[in-house]
């Protein structure tokens, strides 16, 4: 059986920022296991294949969440990147930091070094960002991020005058001094096509001779001798397998498949995982709680002027778009699906800093069931779509494991608009779409509304759409949390499962997590 230094879980958007930092040293012998295939797919490079790997098994693990109650008993769809480069793979490629203000309350609860002074450089280090180094971003590092604003959609400057009209400031910069207003997002892409954590982390690492990347290979247990976690067992193209840890397992698995694994290898609520019949190694009840999600409304509108789906719902246009891209690496098949958007306070919100987050895509579609299987293409028609949802949920979930078979789907139990805040801000967002649809820049083009429609007049009938069509945004954290408390959290300040020696957890928010993970791997080396 082989040994390694390092044997990382999860070759994501963590797991490659960590199988590339720590194999730059030659003496590091550094196992990467992912359970899905390559990400050498066209539509995985492409930006805006996205519509496609949306719903695509060979590259996304496809979950369902149990029945949410809040939601009039629909089960949401979650994908999650099963493929080199994890989610940063299929999602929409957005680069935003997050709000200060979150780092800064990491810090408070007993997180020392998570402030956002101790991870503003970290962001800088990682980032080649296409405006050069200056005091808000890096160059030169893995990570690039381009500007498109020169290139949005016409409807995109409607789209934010009418934020205007509606007194909210303007940026230029989500990731400046001064995240709060209406701009247009910097997405993650080099030369026209998606730069994931695979392409700008692992890529450069794959050259070297101590780093080995196994895909198809689904980790089915934690090994564990005591309380130390010493390797790995997995499941290789099907056939079982095991490597050893001489130093660290680092699971970088995700939101949903981290605590799963943990669970299965024992590490969990002792009495979930008795009922299963898994022998405790450590009684860790927090595993798999705090599950948090935004959850998100769209409302779709009917334009009385051009919109891109003008140009890709034709095949002539498809066919344009598509041999621009392969000739110029630029245009439409080049850009994310949300263009605009912004972080703003609702009325009455009382809080220190923007509450919820907007959305502006110039295009509509519509996903349906075809033939057996999910289509995504452009409306027949010219449209538009805005999107909201709320910052900072209050509403916990948790994802507990069903059966000791590893490639069962854990149960996924969002809890989505548990708490009164949560239900005020979603009614918030709602109305605040209607708002910036009335306002004259983009009531002037507005044909009808479409989705919820004239019908939904009333608060009580905005809630009542936003209960039958609110959905995921894509961004589930907190299921492997944080903190002081081994009753409340899962992993300390330096990531560190409770309880459990040489076992690591570093997950969302992936890459900045990955990068100071990555360092604290090394100096933990130094000192072991």
């Amino acid at each position: 059986m082989k040994e390694w230094d390092y044997i990382i879980i999860g070759a994501g958007s963590a797991g490659c920022v960590l199988a590339d930092r720590l194999s730059a040293d030659p003496a590091n012998k550094v196992l990467l296991l992912e359970a899905g295939g390559t990400d050498r797919r066209f539509w995985v490079r492409v930006p805006i294949g996205y519509a496609r790997t949306f719903r695509d098994p060979a590259v996304n693990w496809m979950y369902q969440t149990a029945p949410e109650p809040a939601l009039g008993g629909r089960s949401a769809y979650w994908p999650r990147g099963k493929v080199l480069g994890g989610s940063s793979s299929i999602n929409a490629m957005a680069y935003v930091r997050g709000q200060p203000a979150d780092y800064d309350d990491w810090e408070r609860q007993g997180n020392p070094g998570w402030g956002w002074r101790d991870v503003f450089p970290v962001f800088k280090h990682s980032e080649d960002h296409a405006w050069g180094a200056g005091p808000d971003h890096g160059a030169g590092g893995p990570l690039h991020v381009t500007d498109v604003a020169s290139q949005v959609h016409p409807l995109c400057a409607r789209f934010a005058d009418a934020a205007r009209q509606l007194g909210f400031a303007m940026t230029e910069d989500f990731n400046g001094p001064v995240q709060e207003g209406v701009g247009i997002y910097q997405i993650n892409t080099r030369g026209g096509q998606r730069e994931s954590s695979a392409t700008s982390f692992l890529r450069r690492a794959l050259r070297r001779g101590n780093l080995a990347v196994h895909v198809q290979s689904h980790a089915i247990r934690i090994l564990m001798r005591g309380r130390r976690a010493v390797g790995v067992e997995y499941l290789r193209s099907g056939i079982r397998t095991q490597a050893l840890a001489r130093g660290e397992v680092i699971l970088c698995a995700g939101a949903i498949n981290s605590p799963q694994l943990l669970q299965l290898s024992g590490v969990g609520d002792a009495r979930l995982l008795a009922a299963l019949g898994i022998e405790t190694v450590q009684h860790a009840p927090a595993v798999g709680l705090r599950l948090q999600d935004h959850l998100h409304i769209t409302h779709v509108y009917r334009a009385s002027v051009p919109t891109l789906n003008d140009v890709l719902h034709p095949w002539s246009g498809k066919l344009w778009a598509g041999l621009r891209y392969l000739a110029r690496r630029d245009g439409p098949l080049s850009m994310s699906v949300n263009q605009a958007g912004g972080f703003v306070r609702s009325a009455g919100a009382g809080r220190p800093g923007a509450n919820l987050q907007l959305y502006f895509n110039p295009a509509t579609y519509t996903t349906q069931p075809a033939e057996g299987r999910r289509m995504m293409n452009t409306d027949p028609f010219p449209g538009f779509s805005m999107s909201v949802h709320a910052c900072r949920p209050t509403s916990r979930g948790s994802i507990r494991i069903t059966s000791r078979d590893p490639r069962a789907a854990p149960a996924i139990t969002p809890n989505y608009l548990d708490t009164e805040l949560d239900q005020a801000e979603a009614l918030a967002g709602a109305r605040l779409l209607r708002a910036l649809a009335a306002a004259a820049p983009l009531r002037d083009v507005i044909a009808s509304e479409i989705l919820p429609g004239a019908q939904a007049a009333s608060d009580a009938d905005l809630m009542a759409d936003f209960r039958a069509r609110a959905d995921t945004i894509f961004h589930p954290v907190g299921t492997c949390a944080m903190g002081v408390d081994p009753a409340c959290s899962v992993v300390d300040a330096r990531l560190r499962v409770h309880g459990i020696d040489s076992l690591r957890v570093v997950d969302a928010p992936v890459i900045m997590v990955a990068e100071k993970g990555a360092q604290m791997v090394l100096e933990d080396a130094v000192t072991r």
